[in-house]
């Protein structure tokens, strides 16, 4: 996928126990989506807890924000207990959406990419530089610079 293409749609479980779409927020808000690598790894535990610290911020945009992998759901369940982690972490066991979205490894992991998915659906941003311990500030100031509105 390449920025100012529509982004797939996808229907996952998440960490809170909702299922999410991305159809759901399409003329509504935008959407932004961190997938990492590996559940309960150095990088990923520096990932989250990076966005959990920066949920102020993120949160004062009017924004729906989750984290993706293609670890299982209990898996991402008991990482966002254990880290507090106050935003959905999509499960991808099937690695459908990783697949579709193109940031699944040859190792079978997902890349650590975060898309900017515009409220129409559109990939604003694609950052393939994702820094795990800079990741809420980067998020932030991204979401800024493409203009996405405040709550």
């Amino acid at each position: 996928l390449e920025e100012g293409e529509q982004a797939p749609d996808f229907s996952l479980q998440a960490s809170d126990g909702a299922t999410y779409t991305l159809s759901q927020f399409l003329g509504e808000k935008p959407v932004v989506i961190a997938f990492f690598p590996k559940a309960f790894t150095g990088g990923w535990t520096m990932q989250c807890k990076a966005l959990r610290d920066s949920a102020r911020e993120i949160q004062s945009f009017d924004v729906a924000y989750f984290m993706a992998s293609v670890d299982t759901l209990e898996d991402n369940t008991a990482f966002a207990e254990e880290h507090a982690a106050g935003f959905p972490i999509l499960a991808d066991p099937e690695k459908e959406m990783t697949t579709e979205y193109g940031v699944l490894m040859a190792a079978g992991f997902a890349n650590r990419w975060t898309y900017y998915i515009g409220a129409d659906g559109t990939i604003l941003k694609i950052d393939k530089e994702t820094k795990p311990a800079t990741a809420g500030k980067d998020l932030t100031r991204t979401m800024e610079e493409l203009g996405f509105p405040k709550v």
